[in-house]
């Protein structure tokens, strides 16, 4: 019989957040699958745990994953962790689970830390729900179009940043959000410099550049929801008046519709009787 993959989370700081189930897990399986072997050679030092280690990063992720299939297919149990928190979270695996259900090897997680899931309790944002975008991509038109999804959505959204880069991203988003948007800013979760900072995204922005201890360490930014957009019936029919002067309905309807917040097929068919 095949063995069993266990998606072990591990603490993002404080190592009183291990779970028990973890650390019988963590000490009973033949290996542990890791995002880095000294990182979480250490921790498992600390917890007393002696275990043989297999890199498994990004790099390494496609090459690495047939070799540990063939473990698994062989009868070994092996452990999945990344550096901090929940593993495939902005962390690799996802190739590894994959191919785990392909090959009919069953997956467990063990369930435990994960630096999304803090920020969020601690935000005072609304949680029904959010997006997460993880990390953003670093420029060109992918940044752009993040930080333009971020800025229309209507749930909270949830992002990863590098403290270098954190300082850009407030500023990137003070151009492209109301200046009394609300942001949450949690640093160093869990550990001994945490810090969460409630404000307005030039309020918070302003923090950060003054204090340079706020520009280290693990960084979570929360941005609550757009505000709803109140639309007036005459102005959008003033401007549904304008578009279809240079735009055939359909692509009146979808720029409306961007503009609005309403569904695309009610406003073009509204827009075909004003086109009558």
């Amino acid at each position: 019989m095949s063995g069993m993959l266990h998606i072990v989370s591990t603490p993002v700081g404080n190592l009183d957040d291990i779970t028990r189930r973890a650390l019988a897990v963590l000490a009973e399986v033949d290996a542990v699958a890791a995002e880095d072997t000294r990182h979480t050679g250490r921790l498992l030092d600390e917890l007393g745990i002696r275990q043989s280690l297999i890199s498994y990063h990004d790099h390494n992720e496609q090459e690495r994953t047939p070799q540990l299939i063939e473990r698994l297919l062989r009868g070994d149990n092996l452990a999945l962790v990344s550096d901090a928190g929940t593993p495939l979270v902005s962390d690799p695996g996802y190739r590894l689970v994959r191919a785990c259900h392909q090959a009919g090897i069953r997956v467990v997680p063990v369930p435990g830390a994960s630096a999304l899931l803090a920020a969020l309790v601690v935000a005072g944002l609304p949680t029904d729900r959010f997006i997460f975008e993880g990390f953003l991509p670093s420029k060109g038109s992918g940044r752009n179009a993040a930080l333009r999804r971020i800025s229309e959505s209507a749930v909270t959204s949830v992002v990863y940043e590098a403290p270098h880069r954190i300082l850009t991203l407030l500023d990137e988003l003070k151009e492209s959000v109301e200046a009394d948007r609300e942001v949450v800013l949690c640093r160093e979760l869990t550990k001994h410099f945490e810090t969460v900072l409630v404000g307005s995204v030039g309020d918070i922005r302003d923090k950060v550049a003054a204090d340079s201890n706020q520009q280290r360490g693990e960084i979570v930014l929360l941005v609550a929801p757009a505000p709803e957009r109140t639309v007036d019936d005459a102005e959008l029919a003033r401007l549904a008046r304008l578009l279809l002067a240079e735009l055939p309905a359909s692509r009146a309807a979808k720029v409306l519709a961007a503009w609005s917040g309403k569904k695309k097929s009610e406003l073009y068919g509204w827009l075909e009787t004003l086109a009558d």
